[in-house]
């Protein structure tokens, strides 16, 4: 007999955010906002959107279902299965607490992940250092 885990995709949260599971429409990747700003700047209008977490402080792009398996660039984190994003209510794109840096327009949500990395990748050189 096969047997399905349910999980539900949203959950209702305070200030009508919405905690939703990556891994099932989307996966996202988190990056520092001194990193995240400037590979935001780098992608220009190739980013899709973002959500902006001044708590953490940290940036989140959304990036295709899948596609951070085996993501490995530094100062990152990827977000599949089994995770979880606090999600900010459409109209939000501003604080307190998360909201969009880049609203989602004409249903623009994902990110290409070649491009994320290229950018982030290029964000991070300079901290790096020579």
């Amino acid at each position: 007999m096969h047997t399905e885990t349910y999980r539900p995709s949203a959950l209702p949260t305070i200030g009508g955010c919405e905690l939703q599971a990556a891994g099932v429409d989307w996966d996202a990747v988190r990056a520092p906002r001194s990193i995240g700003t400037r590979a935001l700047a780098i992608l220009g209008n190739r980013s899709g959107a973002v959500i902006e977490d001044p708590c953490e402080p940290a940036v989140y792009w959304f990036v295709r279902e899948g596609s951070t398996t085996g993501w490995d660039v530094p100062e990152t984190r990827p977000l599949g299965v089994t995770q979880h994003l606090v999600v900010p209510p459409p109209h939000r794109v501003r604080g307190p607490g998360p909201h969009w840096r880049v609203v989602p327009t004409d249903g623009r949500l994902i990110t290409d992940v070649r491009a994320l990395r290229t950018a982030i990748e290029a964000a991070v050189a300079p901290f790096r250092g020579p």
